[in-house]
C-alpha cells in the first residue's frame, strides 16, 4: 500500500484513488574482466587460444556484429532503422512498430544510432608486447537497440555496443510489469500514456505495484536480462560456443530508476483548480528555476465520464504544467497527466546519489529511500501550500535565544539577509539528503546577489545556529547536514506569502488608488486586495497621511 503523507491525506476528499509504482529502470550489463586491460587480454586468450591481439582484430568485431544483425533482420523480417545523432524519437517509433498480437514474444525491431563509448584500442610496443588502453575521449561508435516483448515485463529495450567487451544498457518499465500481472490476475485496469487512469481497480493496482517494493522481489530482473541478452543480442558478437569457451558472462547493476505516485481525481476541473493554485503558492517558495506549460486544445471533464465519453477523449490533449527540482542528479517532478491524473515523480539519474550502492541486490533499498524522499517532498509541498502564522511565534522570532551555554541573536525577518536565508531554507527543504552550510550559502546568494562577496560558509553557519536555537532547523544525526522542520516551513512560507501577496500590494496602492478600467482576469484575491486598499486609504486620510 502507498505510504501516506500530509499532502495525500489533505487531497483524499478530491480523489477517486491513488497508487505508487516503480516507473522506468535502466540496468548496466558489463563483463567484469573487460573492465581492465589485463582482464580483456585474458578473455582474448581464452577465446582464440593465445593468438596475438591487434587493433584491427578488435575493430573487426564491430563489423561482424553489424553484418550479422542486418543479415538476421532481413532473413526474419525484422525492421532495422538507422537514427541520426541526437534523435530522441526512438521510443515513439518503437511503439508504432510493436506487434498487436498479445501472445508475441521476441525481438520486433532493431534501431541503430551512434553514441560515445569508451572502447579499447591496442598497439604493440617496441618490445613486442601488446598494450591495451582506452583514450581519454570516448569514441563515437554504433549502438544497437534491440526492442523485445517479454512475457513478464512487456516492452524491454537492450542497447548494446558492437565493440568488445560489448557493454549493454537494459531498459524496463514497472508499469508494463503491473499491466501484465493485472491481466493474469483478472484485475480491471485502464492504462493510457504509461499511467493507470480512471476506470481501473486502483486499490488492486496499488497492491500489485507494491509487490515490486518487497525485499528481493526485483531480483528477477537479472533473470529477464539473462533471458534475452545472450540469445537475442550478444549472439551477433559472439556465438554461443564462443561465449562458453571464453567464459563471457554479464553482471548487472542499477544505473537509473524512477518512482512515481499517481493521484486520480474525481473531476478534471477540480484537478485544474487545485493544481494551478498549488503551483502559484509553491513554485516561487521552492525556487523552481523553470516552469514549463504546454497548452492543450480540450478542457478537462467536469464530472466522472461514462464509457462512451472516456473512449472519445482517449487521445485528447489537455494542458500540461511541469515543474521540477534538481538536487545533483536526483530530480523531483510534479505534473498533471491526462484528463484527471496528477503525478509526482522522483528520478535518480545516477543511483550513486542515493547512497545505497549500485548492486542489483540493493534495488529494494533504493526504492524504499526514493519513496521516503518523495513523501518528504510532499510533506514540504503541503507545508508551503497550507502555511499558517502563529502570532506568538512570529513575535518570539526576533528575540535573542540561548544556543547551548551562549546567547545568540534572534531571527529578525525584517532584515534583508535573514529574508534571503529564510527563502534559501524553504528552497532547500525538499533536498533528499538535507543541506549543508555551504549549500545554504550558495542558495542565499542566489536569492540576494548583493551578498555574494560578504556571505560565505561562516556566515551561513552562524545563521544556522540562530535557526536551530529557534527550533526551525534540525541537524541530521551526527552529520554536517541539516533539515528544516515542518513548523518552520509553514511559518516562513506564510510570512513570505503575506508579505508578497498582501502587505506589499496593499501598501503600494493604498496611498494613491489607481483609476481606470479594472483588469479582465479578476480573481477573489484581487477583490480582497482592492477592498483592503480602499479601507486602508480611508484610514490614511483620517490619520492625515494621505490626501
Amino acid at each position: 500500500m502507498t505510504q501516506t503523507d500530509d499532502f495525500t491525506r489533505g487531497l483524499s476528499p478530491l480523489l477517486e484513488g491513488r497508487y505508487d509504482c516503480m516507473d522506468r529502470i535502466s540496468l548496466n550489463g558489463f563483463y567484469p574482466l573487460g573492465c581492465s586491460s589485463g582482464g580483456l587480454l585474458r578473455w582474448w586468450n581464452a577465446l582464440t587460444g593465445g593468438q596475438t591481439l591487434t587493433e584491427d582484430k578488435l575493430r573487426a568485431f564491430s563489423g561482424t556484429f553489424s553484418r550479422r544483425v542486418r543479415s538476421w533482420a532481413e532473413k526474419n523480417g525484422v525492421p532495422v532503422v538507422d537514427f541520426a545523432i541526437g534523435d530522441k524519437t526512438k521510443h515513439e517509433q518503437a511503439e508504432k512498430l510493436q506487434p498487436g498480437d498479445p501472445a508475441f514474444t521476441g525481438v520486433f525491431a532493431v534501431f541503430v544510432a551512434r553514441a560515445p563509448a569508451p572502447i579499447w584500442e591496442a598497439y604493440t610496443n617496441p618490445k613486442g608486447k601488446v598494450v591495451l588502453y582506452r583514450p581519454k575521449r570516448p569514441a563515437l561508435v554504433n549502438h544497437y537497440y534491440f526492442h523485445i516483448v517479454d512475457r513478464q515485463w512487456g516492452h524491454v529495450t537492450i542497447r548494446m555496443c558492437g565493440h568488445p567487451p560489448f557493454p549493454a544498457l537494459i531498459m524496463l518499465n514497472g508499469h508494463e510489469w503491473v499491466e501484465r500481472t493485472a491481466g493474469e490476475k483478472a484485475v480491471t485496469f485502464a492504462k493510457r500514456s504509461n499511467c493507470f487512469v480512471e476506470g481501473s481497480d486502483l486499490p488492486a493496482i496499488d497492491r500489485l505495484a507494491s509487490r515490486l517494493l518487497a525485499p528481493g522481489a526485483l531480483l528477477g530482473l537479472a533473470e529477464v536480462c539473462e533471458r534475452w541478452i545472450y540469445s537475442a543480442c550478444l549472439c551477433f558478437g559472439l556465438t554461443r560456443e564462443e561465449q562458453e569457451r571464453s567464459g563471457f558472462r554479464y553482471q548487472f547493476s542499477v544505473f537509473q530508476i524512477e518512482y512515481s505516485r499517481n493521484f486520480i481525481f474525481k473531476s478534471g476541473r477540480e484537478l485544474d483548480t487545485y493544481y494551478q493554485s498549488l503551483i502559484e503558492r509553491i513554485w516561487p517558495a521552492l525556487d523552481v528555476p523553470r516552469l514549463k506549460t504546454i497548452f492543450g486544445r480540450d478542457k478537462r471533464p467536469h464530472l466522472n465520464a461514462g464509457r462512451g465519453l472516456e473512449k472519445r477523449i482517449e487521445h485528447a490533449e489537455h494542458d500540461l504544467t511541469v515543474f521540477k527540482l534538481k538536487f545533483s542528479r536526483l530530480e523531483l517532478k510534479m505534473y498533471d497527466k491526462g484528463a484527471r491524473v496528477l503525478r509526482i515523480e522522483m528520478i535518480a539519474r545516477h543511483v550513486a546519489n542515493l547512497r545505497c550502492g549500485r548492486l542489483l541486490a540493493r534495488i529494494s533499498e533504493m526504492l524504499g529511500k526514493m519513496r521516503d524522499t518523495l513523501c518528504n517532498f510532499l510533506n514540504v509541498v503541503q507545508a508551503v501550500h497550507g502555511g499558517h502564522i502563529d502570532g506568538r511565534q512570529l513575535d518570539a522570532l526576533p528575540a535573542p535565544s540561548a544556543y547551548g551555554a551562549k546567547r545568540i541573536a534572534g531571527v529578525d525577518l525584517q532584515k534583508p539577509r535573514i529574508q534571503a536565508v529564510a527563502s534559501a531554507v524553504i528552497a532547500l527543504a525538499a533536498a533528499p539528503n538535507g543541506f549543508t552550510a555551504e549549500e545554504l550559502a550558495a542558495q542565499t546568494k542566489r536569492h540576494r546577489p548583493r551578498l555574494r562577496r560578504k556571505y560565505g560558509v561562516r556566515q551561513a553557519a552562524y545563521d544556522l545556529r540562530k535557526l536551530r536555537a529557534k527550533g526551525l532547523v534540525q541537524r541530521i544525526g551526527q552529520t554536517r547536514r541539516y533539515r528544516a522542520r515542518k513548523r518552520a516551513i509553514q511559518t516562513l512560507a506564510a510570512w513570505f506569502i503575506l508579505r508578497e501577496k498582501v502587505i506589499k500590494p496593499v501598501l503600494a496602492g493604498a496611498g494613491q488608488p489607481r483609476a481606470g478600467r479594472p483588469r479582465r482576469c479578476f480573481t477573489p484575491l484581487d477583490e480582497h486586495c482592492r477592498a483592503l486598499k480602499q479601507q486602508l486609504h480611508r484610514t490614511l486620510i483620517d490619520l492625515k497621511l494621505a490626501a
